[in-house]
């Protein structure tokens, strides 16, 4: 019954949590007109949903450790020079094949099949089911007015197509995609100030009076607890700095935990009272939201020091060395993943939580 709810409790402080990052990002993004073709809890594979206003909402079949929204055009190096007359192509005949996209044009299978693809990567197109015996791209299904791979007649094709590409991450200026990525840090920590608030300043908290020893209900204006909700965030901040000093960084991650100790102390807390609970769901979401600030692709702070290089540097970065940064910053996750997985199972025998005041 334990696991069970250790279980139980750890899907829920997760799925908040990623909640509220994302959220962060597909608000941020759409409020610069920016397309958002998915929003999702889970990590990317199979998906069960819903589609409201172009973006498909969804759980995906691994529901745990993560989601994302998928914001159109981020992608790195040169666009192809081709997109425009790709786009017009299949928009006339609804549905073609790679092959008829290179003849059409007078392309190569390789120049169209890029040039499908990022249009599918913009949302502009639907991309090969597993049905289709040949690359099929189709026009995308738009309730109410067209189905799926329907054709479209363009009245005119340089105006759609520039009313696509406007809709894109890529055609924002430097400090519109860099609040887009900063968009779900920034919600978390919004996120976990209100439910400060909340805790001092709404519901109260009880606490001795120095002279009589009295235990006394207490609300704090709304002012001083956020106060208090930034002081936190200050201290977050400087922990995880800490994980960068390479005398303090051992003694850092032995403070830290995987979601196998999140999970563990989410139980903890949640049997502590609702205050407790809300006090942890807190201080978690800043945990978040600050880690995801380390300049490590594909963190989000690694992405924006990948924008703050381009833009300094006056060019794209090719995908060839994004592929690289990305491997090699999943490896380093990873193993630190793996890390902290096998401490909190070791303090699943010894008894000791972080937090919980036991061992």
């Amino acid at each position: 019954m334990d696991f069970i709810l250790t279980i139980f409790y750890a899907i829920i402080v997760l799925t908040i949590l990623v909640f509220v990052h994302e959220c962060g990002h597909f608000f941020a993004a759409r409020a610069f007109g920016v397309r958002v073709s998915e929003f999702m809890l889970g990590l990317p594979a199979p998906n069960i949903g819903f589609t409201w206003k172009g973006t498909r909402f969804g759980i995906t079949a691994i529901p745990l450790l993560g989601g994302y929204a998928r914001i159109c055009g981020m992608g790195l190096g040169d666009t192809s020079p081709h997109l425009r007359q790709v786009l017009g192509f299949v928009y006339e005949r609804g549905t073609a094949t790679m092959e008829d996209v290179a003849q059409a044009v007078g392309i190569s299978s390789d120049e169209a099949f890029e040039a499908l693809e990022e249009l599918t990567e913009w949302g502009s197109l639907v991309g090969p089911a597993k049905k289709d015996t040949y690359n099929t791209y189709r026009t995308p299904e738009e309730k109410g007015k067209f189905r799926l791979g329907e054709p479209r007649e363009v009245a005119d094709a340089d105006v759609f197509f520039e009313s696509e590409y406007q809709q894109q991450y890529c055609s924002k200026p430097f400090w519109k995609r860099a609040v887009m990525l900063l968009g779900g840090i920034f919600l978390n920590l919004v996120f976990a100030i209100v439910l400060f608030v909340l805790i001092y300043s709404v519901i109260g908290i009880d606490m001795m009076d120095p002279q009589t020893g009295d235990i006394q209900h207490m609300r704090l204006d709304p002012l001083r607890a956020i106060t208090g909700g930034f002081a936190v965030i200050g201290m977050v901040v400087e922990a995880v700095a800490k994980l960068f000093n390479p005398a303090t960084a051992a003694e850092t991650l032995s403070g830290s935990a995987s979601v196998v100790g999140i999970a563990v102390m989410s139980k903890t807390a949640a049997e502590q009272g609702f205050i407790n609970f809300i006090f942890f769901l807190a201080m978690i979401s800043i945990s978040l939201g600050i880690m995801n600030l380390i300049p490590i692709p594909p963190l989000d702070g690694g992405r924006l020091v990948i924008e703050v290089f381009q833009k300094i540097a006056r060019r794209p970065v090719s995908m060839r060395v994004m592929n690289y940064l990305v491997g090699a910053g999943l490896l380093l996750l990873l193993s630190l993943f793996v890390f902290l997985v096998f401490q909190d199972v070791q303090r699943m025998f010894t008894g000791f939580w972080w937090g919980d005041g036991t061992g």
